[in-house]
């Protein structure tokens, strides 16, 4: 018998409903949801600082909308892991030499076909500091050097000893308090290029590193400007935080693996100086640092090492341009241990902080493979302090220097 078009949606209809409806309601609920989500980061900032920044980096004044259907700092910084896309990077790779006897892997993108800046010499060069256990291999880096390049700046990659590919010579490796390797890293890029401007982009415990580094060498630090992402500004507090039961599954655990497969890998120079079978007990990075890095570098006790790293208390003494991202759910960087009042009273420092992005992720987007909101704001910034260096210092309260 024949059924009419009408009579055939309407039938349609009346058996699909409850499946249409629950559709739509859970689409309207993630849109609801998203715009709660979506809100502007906060800026910590002093007026000047904030001024230049909303001029010349829009980001921070825009709408962070993180991935509707990727909630919570630890969602977010899980999936980023499994998803973010690998920009195609060629490097061309140097070993230098420390003092000790030890080496050190470069990763450089010289950028040969930069038309910004055709002259080598002066062509401004980004130093990015990867995390905990990272390399030049890691999405988020390949992610900043596809921002630098494509605006004609070089990048160097330091990685530290022992996480480059590179083998140990010495019995030593690395942690967020000493800053000597980086130091000498700093040293070699200024002694290639004199003329070029360095800025150093620490991400996670690299930024814990730029951050005590710059504190240390103030004016003689050898950068224009700094920027981290998703710093730990207290070592204690973010021990605290991954050692809760389900940032320990989901984060401190493998870290930990990570850290113990590093010391495997060296151990036979290492034995040297620690009792490599009790260190790779260690189920947490507090356990770890307590049985092999602070012993490593001198430390009485893991209490000692993690005063000594945290960047929080150490702001006051930099003495170039700063800026730091970080988001209010990261399960690595616990908000309440954020140092708001410091950085309000420092006129070099900022803080862009988002209510949501988790640790090294900063998802926005229904399909967040490719750049987000951290990468847009690290390519605004570089450009901001390289192409302005007289307005962003001025901004920063910071003296130009006259070279007689």
């Amino acid at each position: 018998m024949f059924v009419s078009h009408l009579e055939l949606w309407r039938t349609y209809w009346e058996c699909s409903r409850p499946y249409t409806v629950y559709i739509c309601s859970v689409t309207a609920a993630l849109y609801y949801l998203w715009g709660r989500k979506s809100q502007a980061p906060a800026l910590v900032s002093s007026k000047a600082f904030s001024a230049f920044l909303h001029k010349h980096c829009p980001v921070v004044a825009e709408r962070f909308s993180p991935t509707p259907w990727c909630w919570g700092g630890r969602l977010q910084t899980l999936v980023c892991a499994l998803l973010k896309s690998r920009p195609p990077v060629t490097y061309r790779n140097e070993l230098i030499r420390t003092v000790d006897g030890g080496q050190i892997s470069l990763d450089w993108v010289d950028n040969w076909e930069s038309a910004s800046y055709p002259e080598s010499s002066t062509r401004p060069t980004v130093l990015i500091l990867p995390g905990l256990t990272g390399n030049s291999k890691q999405s988020y880096v390949l992610h900043t050097i596809s921002q630098a390049t494509r605006r004609g700046y070089r990048c160097v990659v330091f990685n530290n000893r022992g996480l480059g590919g590179e083998e140990l010579l010495t019995p030593v490796t690395y942690c967020a308090a000493n800053t000597s390797d980086l130091e000498c890293v700093v040293h070699h890029v200024k002694g290639l290029y004199p003329h070029a401007p360095v800025l150093g982009a620490g991400v996670s415990m690299g930024g814990m590193l730029l951050l005590n580094y710059l504190a240390r060498k103030r004016t003689e630090s050898g950068m224009v400007a700094g920027f981290t992402i998703s710093v730990p500004w207290n070592a204690l507090e973010s021990a605290a935080s991954m050692e809760e039961p389900l940032n320990w599954l989901l984060f401190n655990k493998y870290l930990t693996s990570g850290l113990c497969h590093a010391v495997t890998r060296h151990r036979k120079v290492l034995e040297e100086v620690a009792d490599i079978d009790y260190v790779l007990k260690a189920q947490t990075i507090r356990e770890f640092d307590e049985r092999f890095t602070s012993l490593l570098f001198g430390y009485k006790t893991c209490t000692d090492y993690y005063l000594d790293a945290s960047p929080d208390n150490k702001l006051p003494n930099t003495a170039v341009p700063i800026l730091c991202l970080n988001a209010a759910d990261d399960p690595f960087s616990p908000q309440h241990a954020f140092p708001l009042t410091t950085i309000q009273s420092l006129p070099n420092v900022a803080l862009l902080l988002t209510a949501h992005g988790g640790h090294i992720a900063f998802m926005e987007g229904f399909f967040p493979r490719g750049e987000s909101y951290m990468e847009r704001l690290f390519g605004q910034f570089v450009q901001a302090a390289f192409e302005h260096p007289k307005d962003i210092k001025k901004a920063c309260g910071i003296r130009e220097e006259h070279k007689s």
